[in-house]
Protein backbone atom coordinates (compact mmCIF):
# COMPACT_ATOMS: atom_id res chain seq x y z
CA UNK A 1 0.00 0.00 0.00
CA UNK A 2 2.35 2.22 0.93
CA UNK A 3 4.59 1.22 -2.19
CA UNK A 4 1.15 2.42 -4.55
CA UNK A 5 1.18 5.41 -2.36
CA UNK A 6 4.91 6.36 -3.22
CA UNK A 7 4.32 5.99 -6.62
CA UNK A 8 1.05 7.73 -6.82
CA UNK A 9 3.52 10.91 -6.22
CA UNK A 10 5.51 10.13 -8.72
CA UNK A 11 4.31 12.50 -11.97
CA UNK A 12 5.58 10.08 -14.75
CA UNK A 13 3.89 7.10 -12.94
CA UNK A 14 1.03 8.91 -12.79
CA UNK A 15 1.23 10.06 -16.51
CA UNK A 16 1.16 6.61 -17.88
CA UNK A 17 -1.61 5.14 -15.16
CA UNK A 18 -3.51 7.67 -16.24
CA UNK A 19 -3.29 6.90 -19.84
CA UNK A 20 -4.18 3.15 -19.18
CA UNK A 21 -7.51 3.72 -17.26
CA UNK A 22 -8.73 7.09 -19.39
CA UNK A 23 -10.21 4.76 -22.43
CA UNK A 24 -12.37 2.50 -19.70
CA UNK A 25 -13.39 5.65 -17.58
CA UNK A 26 -14.76 7.52 -21.27
CA UNK A 27 -16.57 4.18 -22.40
CA UNK A 28 -18.11 2.98 -19.48
CA UNK A 29 -19.14 6.64 -18.19
CA UNK A 30 -20.40 7.54 -21.97
CA UNK A 31 -22.63 4.19 -21.97
CA UNK A 32 -24.26 4.73 -18.79
CA UNK A 33 -24.81 7.89 -18.83
CA UNK A 34 -26.46 7.55 -21.82
CA UNK A 35 -28.45 4.77 -21.04
CA UNK A 36 -29.75 6.58 -17.71
CA UNK A 37 -30.31 10.06 -19.52
CA UNK A 38 -32.35 8.16 -22.28
CA UNK A 39 -34.41 5.76 -19.86
CA UNK A 40 -34.96 8.71 -17.41
CA UNK A 41 -35.97 11.52 -20.44
CA UNK A 42 -38.10 8.75 -22.29
CA UNK A 43 -39.20 6.30 -20.65
CA UNK A 44 -39.46 6.76 -16.79
CA UNK A 45 -43.17 7.41 -15.60
CA UNK A 46 -44.30 11.14 -14.76
CA UNK A 47 -44.20 12.46 -11.45
CA UNK A 48 -47.73 12.85 -9.67
CA UNK A 49 -47.09 15.98 -8.51
CA UNK A 50 -44.07 17.75 -11.15
CA UNK A 51 -45.29 15.99 -14.28
CA UNK A 52 -42.33 16.16 -16.35
CA UNK A 53 -40.90 19.17 -14.96
CA UNK A 54 -38.76 17.00 -12.47
CA UNK A 55 -37.15 15.05 -15.65
CA UNK A 56 -33.92 17.94 -15.17
CA UNK A 57 -33.35 15.91 -11.77
CA UNK A 58 -31.32 13.29 -14.40
CA UNK A 59 -29.14 16.49 -15.13
CA UNK A 60 -29.62 18.62 -11.47
CA UNK A 61 -28.69 15.35 -8.67
CA UNK A 62 -25.79 14.47 -11.00
CA UNK A 63 -24.10 17.58 -11.51
CA UNK A 64 -24.84 18.82 -7.42
CA UNK A 65 -23.33 15.23 -6.01
CA UNK A 66 -20.34 15.45 -8.24
CA UNK A 67 -19.58 19.20 -7.38
CA UNK A 68 -19.76 18.71 -3.89
CA UNK A 69 -17.82 15.52 -4.24
CA UNK A 70 -14.70 17.00 -5.89
CA UNK A 71 -14.56 19.96 -3.47
CA UNK A 72 -14.08 16.80 -0.82
CA UNK A 73 -11.54 15.47 -2.99
CA UNK A 74 -9.72 18.66 -3.56
CA UNK A 75 -9.83 19.03 0.42
CA UNK A 76 -8.38 15.59 0.79
CA UNK A 77 -5.86 16.26 -1.47
CA UNK A 78 -5.07 19.52 -0.08
CA UNK A 79 -3.58 17.54 3.66
CA UNK A 80 -1.77 15.20 1.42
CA UNK A 81 -0.02 18.66 -0.46
CA UNK A 82 0.79 19.96 3.29
CA UNK A 83 1.44 16.75 4.70
CA UNK A 84 3.23 14.77 2.20
CA UNK A 85 4.09 17.33 -0.48
CA UNK A 86 3.16 15.44 -3.31
CA UNK A 87 2.89 17.24 -6.51
CA UNK A 88 0.45 15.50 -7.93
CA UNK A 89 -2.01 16.19 -5.69
CA UNK A 90 -1.42 19.84 -6.07
CA UNK A 91 -1.81 18.82 -9.93
CA UNK A 92 -4.96 17.27 -8.87
CA UNK A 93 -6.43 20.78 -7.14
CA UNK A 94 -5.65 22.82 -10.26
CA UNK A 95 -6.89 20.44 -12.88
CA UNK A 96 -9.92 19.56 -11.16
CA UNK A 97 -10.85 23.32 -9.75
CA UNK A 98 -12.30 24.52 -13.11
CA UNK A 99 -14.21 21.28 -13.53
CA UNK A 100 -15.50 22.06 -10.14
CA UNK A 101 -16.71 25.77 -11.23
CA UNK A 102 -18.85 23.99 -14.47
CA UNK A 103 -20.16 21.73 -12.30
CA UNK A 104 -21.27 24.33 -9.56
CA UNK A 105 -22.79 26.15 -12.54
CA UNK A 106 -24.65 23.68 -14.12
CA UNK A 107 -26.17 22.56 -11.01
CA UNK A 108 -27.04 26.42 -9.62
CA UNK A 109 -28.59 26.47 -13.41
CA UNK A 110 -30.60 23.50 -13.58
CA UNK A 111 -32.04 24.07 -9.95
CA UNK A 112 -33.42 27.36 -10.93
CA UNK A 113 -35.12 25.80 -14.05
CA UNK A 114 -36.58 23.02 -11.85
CA UNK A 115 -37.23 26.08 -9.24
CA UNK A 116 -39.36 28.14 -11.34
CA UNK A 117 -42.56 25.92 -12.26
CA UNK A 118 -41.56 23.99 -8.29
CA UNK A 119 -41.81 27.27 -6.79
CA UNK A 120 -42.67 29.63 -8.78
CA UNK A 121 -38.83 32.15 -8.75
CA UNK A 122 -35.99 31.23 -10.21
CA UNK A 123 -34.39 31.82 -7.15
CA UNK A 124 -34.90 32.26 -3.90
CA UNK A 125 -32.16 32.59 -0.90
CA UNK A 126 -33.04 29.10 0.45
CA UNK A 127 -30.23 27.69 2.34
CA UNK A 128 -29.29 24.79 0.30
CA UNK A 129 -29.02 27.11 -2.70
CA UNK A 130 -26.87 29.65 -0.56
CA UNK A 131 -24.31 27.51 0.23
CA UNK A 132 -24.41 26.32 -3.22
CA UNK A 133 -23.31 29.33 -4.26
CA UNK A 134 -21.15 29.83 -1.76
CA UNK A 135 -19.19 26.82 -3.20
CA UNK A 136 -18.89 28.35 -6.22
CA UNK A 137 -17.10 30.89 -4.86
CA UNK A 138 -14.99 29.03 -3.37
CA UNK A 139 -13.65 26.85 -6.69
CA UNK A 140 -13.32 30.36 -7.51
CA UNK A 141 -10.80 31.05 -4.86
CA UNK A 142 -8.95 28.65 -5.27
CA UNK A 143 -8.26 28.93 -8.78
CA UNK A 144 -7.80 32.92 -8.11
CA UNK A 145 -5.36 32.08 -5.44
CA UNK A 146 -3.60 29.38 -7.48
CA UNK A 147 -2.59 32.22 -10.01
CA UNK A 148 -1.66 34.67 -7.30
CA UNK A 149 1.15 33.48 -6.67
CA UNK A 150 4.51 32.90 -9.23
CA UNK A 151 6.21 30.64 -6.44
CA UNK A 152 4.10 27.61 -7.27
CA UNK A 153 5.11 25.56 -3.96
CA UNK A 154 3.61 28.81 -2.15
CA UNK A 155 0.82 28.30 -4.34
CA UNK A 156 0.11 24.69 -3.54
CA UNK A 157 0.14 25.33 -0.30
CA UNK A 158 -1.97 28.58 -0.07
CA UNK A 159 -4.64 26.76 -2.22
CA UNK A 160 -4.82 23.90 0.17
CA UNK A 161 -5.37 25.43 3.22
CA UNK A 162 -8.64 27.44 1.48
CA UNK A 163 -9.89 23.56 0.29
CA UNK A 164 -9.27 22.29 3.89
CA UNK A 165 -11.17 25.71 5.34
CA UNK A 166 -13.94 25.55 2.64
CA UNK A 167 -14.94 22.11 3.40
CA UNK A 168 -17.24 23.02 6.32
CA UNK A 169 -19.29 24.20 4.08
CA UNK A 170 -20.02 21.09 2.15
CA UNK A 171 -21.98 19.29 5.72
CA UNK A 172 -23.88 22.77 5.32
CA UNK A 173 -25.16 21.62 1.87
CA UNK A 174 -26.16 18.36 2.81
CA UNK A 175 -27.81 19.04 6.11
CA UNK A 176 -29.23 22.33 5.44
CA UNK A 177 -32.62 20.74 4.33
CA UNK A 178 -32.55 18.92 7.72
CA UNK A 179 -31.55 21.94 9.64
CA UNK A 180 -33.44 24.65 8.57
CA UNK A 181 -37.14 25.27 7.10
CA UNK A 182 -36.43 25.47 3.51
CA UNK A 183 -37.78 25.88 0.02
CA UNK A 184 -35.59 22.81 -1.19
CA UNK A 185 -36.67 19.17 -0.86
CA UNK A 186 -34.85 16.43 1.18
CA UNK A 187 -32.36 14.26 -0.42
CA UNK A 188 -33.69 12.24 -3.26
CA UNK A 189 -32.31 9.04 -2.10
CA UNK A 190 -29.90 7.47 0.56
CA UNK A 191 -27.53 4.97 0.55
CA UNK A 192 -28.75 3.84 4.35
CA UNK A 193 -32.54 4.36 3.26
CA UNK A 194 -35.12 2.87 0.86
CA UNK A 195 -35.66 5.72 -2.34
CA UNK A 196 -39.03 7.31 -1.98
CA UNK A 197 -39.05 7.45 -5.97
CA UNK A 198 -40.15 4.37 -7.71
CA UNK A 199 -37.50 2.20 -8.90
CA UNK A 200 -38.43 3.16 -13.17
CA UNK A 201 -37.03 6.83 -11.48
CA UNK A 202 -33.94 5.99 -9.40
CA UNK A 203 -32.57 3.28 -11.41
CA UNK A 204 -31.80 5.66 -14.45
CA UNK A 205 -30.93 8.55 -11.90
CA UNK A 206 -28.45 6.19 -10.14
CA UNK A 207 -27.33 5.30 -14.01
CA UNK A 208 -26.62 9.10 -14.70
CA UNK A 209 -24.68 9.77 -11.34
CA UNK A 210 -22.59 6.80 -11.69
CA UNK A 211 -21.66 7.40 -15.13
CA UNK A 212 -21.06 11.07 -14.75
CA UNK A 213 -18.44 10.20 -12.04
CA UNK A 214 -16.86 7.97 -14.71
CA UNK A 215 -16.81 10.79 -16.84
CA UNK A 216 -15.02 12.90 -14.03
CA UNK A 217 -12.56 10.58 -13.97
CA UNK A 218 -11.76 10.59 -17.43
CA UNK A 219 -11.93 14.53 -17.57
CA UNK A 220 -9.46 14.80 -14.42
CA UNK A 221 -7.14 12.16 -15.74
CA UNK A 222 -6.88 14.60 -19.22
CA UNK A 223 -6.50 17.43 -17.32
CA UNK A 224 -3.77 16.22 -14.97
CA UNK A 225 -1.68 14.62 -17.81
CA UNK A 226 -1.59 18.03 -19.72
CA UNK A 227 -0.51 19.90 -16.21
CA UNK A 228 1.94 17.32 -15.73
CA UNK A 229 3.40 17.50 -19.30
CA UNK A 230 3.19 21.79 -18.71
CA UNK A 231 5.23 21.31 -15.18
CA UNK A 232 7.56 18.55 -16.25
CA UNK A 233 8.36 20.37 -19.83
CA UNK A 234 11.94 20.63 -18.89
CA UNK A 235 12.50 16.64 -17.74
CA UNK A 236 14.01 14.03 -19.95
CA UNK A 237 11.13 11.75 -20.28
CA UNK A 238 8.62 14.39 -21.17
CA UNK A 239 11.33 15.65 -24.06
CA UNK A 240 11.28 11.83 -25.34
CA UNK A 241 7.65 11.18 -24.92
CA UNK A 242 7.18 14.50 -26.93
CA UNK A 243 10.13 13.22 -29.80
CA UNK A 244 8.46 9.36 -29.81
CA UNK A 245 5.25 10.99 -30.14
CA UNK A 246 4.02 9.07 -26.90
CA UNK A 247 5.10 5.59 -28.08
CA UNK A 248 7.69 4.90 -25.19
CA UNK A 249 5.40 6.02 -22.84
CA UNK A 250 2.56 3.92 -23.99
CA UNK A 251 5.29 0.95 -24.26
CA UNK A 252 6.67 1.49 -20.20
CA UNK A 253 3.70 2.57 -19.41
CA UNK A 254 5.26 5.72 -17.57
CA UNK A 255 7.57 3.30 -15.16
Amino acid sequence: MWQFFHKLGSPKWFYGIAGRFMPWLLGAGLLLSLCGIVWGLLFAPQDYLQGNSYRIIFIHVPTAFLAQSVYMMIAVAGVITLVWKMKVADVFVRSVAPVGVVLTLLALFTGAVWGKPTWGAYWVWDARLTSMLILLFLYLGIIGLGYAYSDEKTAARSVAVLAIVGVVNIPIIKYSVDWWNTLHQPATFRITEKPTMPAEMWVPLLLVVLGTYLLFGWIAFYRMQTEILRRERRTRWVRELVQTGGQSQLKTGGA
